[in-house]
């Protein structure tokens, strides 16, 4: 009967004890090795991730536990839940066996232990073997261009197919020396039993069985104290980092910078970006889908955005101090503040002098920088959630606002913008001019008006784009929509400054038109641009832009 289905735990296995007194080290060296990560982004600038924690937990169990974006390759996405769903039962069955034999609670017995502990872990160990090799052959031989080839990437795919190899040498070599009558209900195991009772008698594999468990045993210590010391940490990070992901809009992610208390404008080392964005180097799981997804990359630039992450990363491991500008006495010990600083800065609010990152590092090269189109297809291909394009924006802030280094070519468009209202600095065109034949009233003009047609500097000034703002307007019309234009009021949104670097024209050119909707109290904004419907509904609320704002191709407001 199935009710007396069972197996003697620690079978031929003596001083078990030993076990747990190797499992304290393995615990310490493991934690510190977290630790040290932890002791990294603590010396990022404050931000505040922890909001909304329903919708947090949300897409950390689609992405994190289900992992969608990964499965977004085929290929790649199915070796990765048979590794990942593999773990998470072989190690439930390893909690199982303690609680059995450590807290005597006999739950290894029946139904339960047939259709859990037996058939259901070796079907899933299985799946980890097959994931693994899944992967090595993906590593070893497609060699896809984007990946990162290391040989710790080959050791850690090494030491799973070991661990769980020798695991079902050891299940095996039990079943066939104890001729146990519940064999059939682990597939693999018995498989094995059998095999190896082909070449092997019942004390041989005693004999073999009580070596191979303390190897496994040991195997496994040290591949847990090992793992956050390798990029397996993103068993940690990438959950965590999916988890403190910005809530926004990809559209809405760079930051907002507070000009009246910062003492230094954009990123140019380490202590300059916020905790968060470390976490996000130590989350990077090294795919390359960022890059692959990169259009300059693709046309043959030389931006790369997984490049940016892991050069950013191995700095940060590799000269941690420097990097972060903790100078240290002779003695080691720190001369500057606790780490608990405000803002990355010293007393006084000077920042911290870091080691420089903008042409230091390749990928941090300013000729690469420039080459960002700035469209986040890296960061909507990335698996746990990395902000790359922010950081780029970040440092080109440091570039524009720091040390006024930017192509002449947009420096014309900066100047323009200053001057003019509007980046197209050799335009002859007026804001008006589409407008010729058709009754289009300004705002002030039409107290009844329901929608502000935003036309963009685009759909303005670029004698291509006017004709779509004809039939826009004429659609309108036809459409019975009440609606007016700002006309010769009208700037530019601000996207060409921001997504230039120069935070200080997108505040001043998104504030002079929040005053403008606000006198005209618009409460609805219709515009034809991609890019202006996108910085006016998702950028624009913080400077007090609360309208809604619609795309004229899509019948409604979308992030």
């Amino acid at each position: 009967m199935t009710a007396d289905a069972t197996r003697q735990i620690y079978w031929n296995i003596t001083h078990v004890w030993v076990m747990y007194a190797l499992f304290l080290p393995t615990l310490v060296i493991g934690a510190y090795g977290v630790y040290r990560h932890v002791r990294r982004w603590c010396q990022g600038v404050p931000a505040a991730c922890f909001d909304r924690p329903a919708q947090r937990i949300r897409r950390m169990l689609k992405h994190a536990v289900l992992q969608a974006r990964t499965a977004r390759d085929a290929y790649a996405g199915w070796f990765h839940r048979f590794i990942f769903f593999g773990f998470i039962v072989l190690t439930l069955a390893t909690t199982v066996v303690a609680l059995d034999a450590d807290l005597g609670l006999h739950i290894m017995r029946g139904a339960f232990y047939l259709y859990f502990q037996s058939f259901t872990v070796d079907v899933f160990g299985a799946l980890v073997l097959l994931g693994a090799v899944m992967a090595a052959l993906r590593r070893l031989v497609a060699r896809p261009k984007q990946l990162v080839y290391t040989s710790e990437a080959t050791w850690i795919l090494a030491a799973i197919v070991v661990i769980v190899a020798t695991g079902f040498l050891l299940e095996g070599w039990r079943i066939a020396a104890t001729r146990d009558p519940w064999a059939a209900w682990s597939p693999v195991g018995d498989l094995v039993g059998r095999a190896s009772a082909a070449f092997m008698s019942a004390d041989a594999m005693r004999l073999a069985h009580r070596a191979m468990w303390w190897f496994h045993l040991v195997l496994c210590f040290v591949f847990l104290a090992w793992l956050p010391y390798t990029k397996m940490i993103h068993l940690i990070t990438a959950p965590l980092n999916i988890y403190t992901a910005s809530l926004a809009p990809i559209g809405a992610s760079l930051k907002n910078i507070d000009f009246e208390s910062s003492a230094s404008f954009g990123v140019n080392s380490l202590s300059g970006f916020t905790w968060k964005d470390l976490l996000d180097l130590d989350a990077c799981t090294e795919c390359g889908r960022c890059t692959a997804a990169c259009p300059a990359n693709a046309v043959g630039k030389e931006l790369s955005p997984r490049d940016l992450i892991l050069e950013l990363r191995q700095l940060m491991h590799d000269r941690s101090r420097e990097a972060f500008g903790l100078a240290t006495t002779g003695n080691g010990a720190d001369t500057t503040e606790q780490n608990n600083r405000p803002e990355g800065q010293r007393a006084g609010g000077k920042p911290l002098a870091g080691l420089p990152l903008i042409g230091a590092l390749p990928a941090a090269a300013p000729e690469r920088l420039w080459q960002c189109t700035t469209c986040a297809a890296c960061m909507r291909a990335c698996p746990v959630f990395i902000d790359q394009m922010p950081k780029i924006i970040d440092l080109r802030r440091h570039l524009v606002m720091e040390e006024a280094d930017f192509p002449d070519s947009l420096q014309e468009a900066v100047m323009s913008l200053e001057k003019r209202g509007h980046p197209f600095s050799g335009t002859q065109a007026s804001r008006l001019d589409w407008t010729d034949g058709l009754n289009i009233r300004h705002v002030k003009d039409a107290p009844d008006a329901e929608v502000l047609f935003w036309v963009g500097c685009g759909g303005a000034l670029l004698e291509r784009n006017q004709k779509i703002t004809r039939a826009t307007a004429q659609l309108l019309e036809a459409a019975g929509v009440k609606f007016a234009i700002l006309g010769r009021d009208e700037k530019c949104c601000g996207d060409p400054a921001r997504r230039i670097g120069n935070e200080f024209l997108f505040e001043s050119l998104a504030k002079d038109n929040v005053a403008r909707f606000q006198q005209h109290a618009v409460k609805t904004i219709v515009t034809s641009c991609p890019h202006c419907f996108n910085t006016l509904r998702n950028e624009y609320p913080h400077f007090g832009g609360n309208a809604d704002v619609f795309h004229h191709g899509i019948p409604r407001a979308i992030d």
